[in-house]
């Protein structure tokens, strides 16, 4: 016959093993979802990139050009007006050189600055708007380009982007080819007396950091050559 505290010790043990595995359970539990929401949440750092990037992006797709640069056909050009949505469009210069417009139909720019053809639209929009904020920036420099030759990937002749450099044309172009003289590449370039200048580039150079001037904004009509 058992005696009562065997009776009492076989009652207890089964009661402390479900309470121990119950707490095993609850913790283990615990311990998977703080692991699950640590790895659904973004890091910082990836949180930073992406914000990065989208800025890169935006800078890339809208690139400015100077009050003096000249508009022509096949340019892109973005309209601006403020707090007017339906006055801000992004608009082709036709082969006329005019756009068209809403409230004030045809303008013409070709031949004309991004300045010129601000104060015009913003002059003609004073009919139907009390002080109207116009800003004119040409997103492709379409009727304005430069060639690349010799030993590159894709020679040719392109169109001229507001900020294009040496180092861009040369991407665009897709590389150079096998034995390129990357150290004795050179921009042809004509002045307003149609004398002809030669600019020296040294690729080698330019992408350790050294002579880093050479990497000179490309100028409509330049031809750059790759020996």
């Amino acid at each position: 016959m058992l005696s009562r505290s065997s009776r009492g010790q076989r009652d207890v043990e089964p009661k402390g093993f479900i309470r121990n595995a119950a707490l095993v359970l609850v913790f283990s539990a615990a311990i998977l979802g703080l692991a699950a929401s640590g790895s659904a949440r973004p890091s910082q750092a990836a949180l930073a990139q992406s914000s990065s990037e989208q800025d890169t992006a935006s800078s890339v797709q809208k690139r400015p050009t100077d009050d003096n640069y000249i508009i022509g056909n096949d340019d892109q050009l973005e309209i601006n007006v403020w707090k007017e949505p339906d006055l801000t469009k992004s608009v082709p210069v036709r082969s006329d050189g005019k756009i068209s417009m809403p409230l004030i139909g045809e303008v013409l720019v070709a031949g004309r600055t991004p300045l010129q053809v601000k104060e015009e639209i913003a002059a003609k929009l004073r009919r139907f708007l009390a002080a109207p904020d116009v800003t004119v920036m040409v997103l492709q420099m379409n009727s304005q380009k430069f060639n690349i030759l010799g030993r590159v990937i894709k020679p040719g002749s392109y169109p001229l982007l507001a900020t294009t450099t040496v180092l861009d044309a040369i991407a665009e172009a897709g590389g150079f080819q096998d034995f390129a003289k990357q150290k004795s590449i050179y921009i042809l370039r004509r002045n307003n007396r149609g004398a002809e200048t030669r600019i020296p580039f040294n690729y080698k150079d330019v992408i350790r950091g050294n002579h880093t001037e050479q990497n000179i904004r490309v100028e409509p009509n330049d031809t750059i050559v790759v020996p």
